[in-house]
């Protein structure tokens, strides 16, 4: 009888997970439409786990896109989001608390998100239309968003990779 809360491992293998390049976690991507004439997929679809350890949460970044995250398991995942001001949504399996199982960010938005306090994991997907190209991804620099969001700099330093946490 297996456990009735998968391992980090189990997940890994299961979906075949590597790391993530430049944003972090594991992912596999699931789907991805036809190409498009501009060589964007129609759409795409990723796999994708952020864990509590080490490297694997999903840096600071934006897309020229909207990109749609859904909840699938495991514990809290708090996105950070920078445009007009900033602001930070919970995904997660507590609906009735104000999290959220699917969430939408806007283009253009810097986002980026890990397992919340006292958390081990969460297995997400991310969703877009045209889908993603690796051209279109703009990873955060964290003195440059700690100046335009100076309110949140100790959460946009903790989403930095270390090359732009300076």
């Amino acid at each position: 009888m297996r456990a009735a809360h998968p391992t980090v491992a189990e997940l890994t293998d299961l979906y075949g997970l590597e790391p993530l390049p430049e944003e972090g976690g594991l992912f596999r991507r699931t789907w991805a439409g036809p190409d498009l004439p501009d060589g964007h997929p129609a759409g795409s679809a990723i796999v994708v786990l952020l864990t509590a350890d080490g490297d694997h949460f999903s840096a600071l970044h934006r897309l020229p896109t909207d990109e749609i995250w859904h909840f699938y398991l495991g514990d809290p995942v708090q996105l950070l989001l920078l445009g007009a001001s900033a602001r930070t949504v919970a995904l997660g399996p507590g609906v009735l608390d104000g999290q959220y199982v699917q969430f939408t960010v806007p283009a253009g938005t810097w986002m980026g998100g890990a397992v919340a306090d006292g958390g081990d994991w969460a297995l997400m997907g991310c969703t877009m239309a045209p889908g993603f190209h690796p051209d279109d991804y703009e990873g955060g620099d964290a003195e440059e968003l700690s100046a335009r969001y100076p309110e949140v700099r100790k959460h946009i330093r903790s989403l930095c990779r270390a090359r732009n946490a300076r």
